[in-house]
């Protein structure tokens, strides 16, 4: 049977593949900044010549692309908290009370600081 399908019987996640899980997702946000910079400008629509609905509809892309950068910006944060914890030697252990963090969840998200516990 393959290691990886075997749900119940998985290795721990080590701290290198969790930095370079960090690493590749702190990429991916880079990326995405940078393929959506021009959706969060300011929209400059010529009064005469685009209708109200037209405005409403790019002024209300502009503003979801906005929270989305928002929400990158939020995760990058996370992501850095974590690689320092790691360099600390403190990454799987909860910011809040100190005990460990349960593998699945940081198999599910490396960068998570509390345990279920203390997040919930």
């Amino acid at each position: 049977m393959d290691a990886r399908r075997d749900v119940g019987h998985h290795a721990p996640m080590t701290e290198k593949e969790a930095k370079e899980r960090l690493i590749a997702r702190r990429e991916a946000l880079d990326a995405e900044d940078a393929a959506n910079a021009d959706s969060r400008d300011t929209v400059e629509l010529q009064q005469d010549s685009v209708g109200r609905l037209s405005r409403m509809d790019a002024l209300q892309q502009q503003a979801m692309a906005q929270a989305t950068a928002r929400r990158r910006v939020a995760e990058r944060t996370r992501i850095e908290a974590a690689l320092a914890r790691l360099e600390e030697g403190e990454w799987g252990w909860s910011t809040a009370c100190g005990k460990e963090i349960a593998e699945k969840r940081l198999a599910h998200d490396p960068s998570v600081a509390k345990c279920v516990e203390c997040a919930g």
